[in-house]
């Protein structure tokens, strides 16, 4: 089957291909309508007497912990940025290696082999205030992704990089929630619906982070390549489609006694007034900074009003305020140089400050102690390989199918199995509703590391293969055939 892309970027998608979309989406909804069912029989055990309900926040704190703060986050950013350069050495991912910095400080490793160190720099006190600062650095971060996200990618897009970026969603997602009939009553607890638990499942599994593919794509200098652009169209597809999903989970389990309308509601009114009254508004601000050339304080704190205001709205409505911050970014034209200044100011202060304080307290949280016997480690490489087969497969056979060949198609799959931090902020987002265990938390971090490590090898091993004539060419949508 072949379709033709025209010059504007649009395409005639062919019947067939139209109903083989419609049959994906269907299976979709389909396939989970099932797993459900299949779910709501099982049953999970009872909270321990020292766990939290789900849903339930943690109380307040009475701590003073300036000085330990200060000293946390310089020991933090020290070694964030020593284990994110030798990891870069190594031609894998800094930021794999800045995770995992806040993980060995964390009860995983400093805690094991010098506990009295570990609650000197890192006490439990210490916690509640990194939160805030990691929730702070996290809403930023994901406003600095807005921004980087080239929306024209997503206008001109054929239907068989949407499709692909669709499928690349669909296929883990459905794995993820086929999963938890078997994670449920072992790594649960009965208050948690298995609806919410099953969704959260799905939309882990889903996610590709978008900047760490980017980057990846630009060390090796294939960001305007042919298979290049395609990678970054998908991941561009998949992150807003992800995220949405992610929004929706989250009001689900927010609004789980009743109120799911007003939730749906409120989301529709949030989205129709950022398109139709605030989109017209960066526009002209867009403009304005490109007549001046500077931007001034005014302008900047124009801005961030907006963003605080609009990551505001979306938690208020219930579907967290990293989706409100993404949401104005994504507004930013990606060229425009607002958006160009606004990444120059803020990107090493959020990447160097406060993502360190994002990872220190994720590896607080994390501890890979809880995984322990042959039970728990095969669901863990369980999880791995399901996460891993789900994405690749899920995109790689698209691919194929949409007329790739098939070693680009493998490549696509691996670019696209890529999760780095932007499954850690899904991870803490269901680990704050009490969504997922301390336990199953630990797994799916590991999840997250060991697929974003495995990205840049198998590239490498990849590279090895014959290529198509035009992989490494400038990309040129009249020349795919699909």
């Amino acid at each position: 089957m072949r379709r033709e892309v025209g010059s504007n970027g649009g395409s005639v998608l062919s019947l067939s291909s139209a109903a083989a979309y419609g049959f994906l989406l269907a299976l979709a909804v389909g396939g989970f309508l099932v797993i459900r069912r299949l779910g709501l029989s099982l049953k999970a055990p009872a909270p321990g007497p020292a766990a939290e309900l789900f849903g339930v926040v943690g109380g307040p704190h009475n701590v003073d912990t300036l000085v330990h703060v200060l000293l946390a986050l310089a020991v933090v950013i020290v070694t964030a940025r020593a284990v994110g350069a030798l990891f870069a050495f190594v031609n894998q991912p800094a930021v794999v290696g800045e995770v995992l910095a806040g993980i060995l400080l964390g009860p995983s490793l400093l805690g094991r082999v010098a506990p009295a160190a570990s609650a000197y720099l890192l006490p439990p006190s210490v916690a509640p205030f990194l939160g805030v600062l990691s929730q702070v650095g996290i809403v930023l971060y994901m406003f600095l992704v807005g921004l980087e996200l080239d929306s024209k990618l997503m206008r001109t897009s054929s239907h068989a990089t949407v499709a692909i970026s669709h499928a690349s969603i669909v296929v883990p997602f459905l794995f993820g929630s086929a999963l938890a009939l078997l994670l449920y009553p072992r790594l649960s607890t009965h208050d948690v619906p298995f609806t919410v638990f099953a969704l959260f499942c799905g939309v882990s599994m889903s996610v590709t982070a978008f900047p760490v593919l980017a980057r990846i794509l630009t060390d090796r200098g294939a960001h305007t390549s042919r298979m290049g652009v395609i990678a970054l169209t998908c991941a561009a597809v998949d992150d807003v489609t992800a995220w949405c999903l992610l929004a929706f989970v989250v009001s689900v389990a927010n609004t789980r006694m009743g109120g799911g309308l007003l939730t749906a509601f409120l989301s529709i009114g949030y989205i129709t007034v950022m398109l139709t009254l605030v989109r017209p508004a960066v526009r002209k601000l867009v403009e304005l900074q490109e007549r001046r050339g500077t931007m001034t304080k005014g302008v900047l704190a124009i801005v961030f009003v907006a963003m605080l205001l609009s990551a505001l709205a979306t938690e208020y409505i219930g579907i967290h305020a990293v989706f409100g911050a993404f949401v104005l970014g994504a507004l930013v034209p990606h060229d425009s140089r607002l958006a160009r200044e606004l990444t120059a100011k803020l990107d090493d202060v959020v990447v160097v400050l406060l993502l360190p304080a994002f990872f220190a307290y994720t590896g607080m949280r994390t501890k890979l102690g809880l995984v322990s016997g042959v039970e728990q480690w095969t669901l863990c490489a369980l999880i791995v390989v399901t996460a891993s087969i789900g994405k690749f497969g899920g995109s790689s056979v698209a691919a194929r199918v949409m007329g790739l060949p098939w070693v680009d198609s493998a490549e696509l799959g691996i670019l696209m199995n890529t999760r780095g931090l932007m499954e850690l902020v899904v991870l803490n987002i269901g680990l704050d509703l009490r969504v997922i265990s301390p336990t199953l938390f630990a797994m799916l971090v590991i999840m997250a590391l060991v697929t974003t490590m495995a990205t840049t090898p198998v590239l490498q091993l990849l590279s090895r293969f014959p290529r198509s004539k035009d992989h490494d060419g400038p990309y040129v949508p009249d020349r795919v055939p699909v």
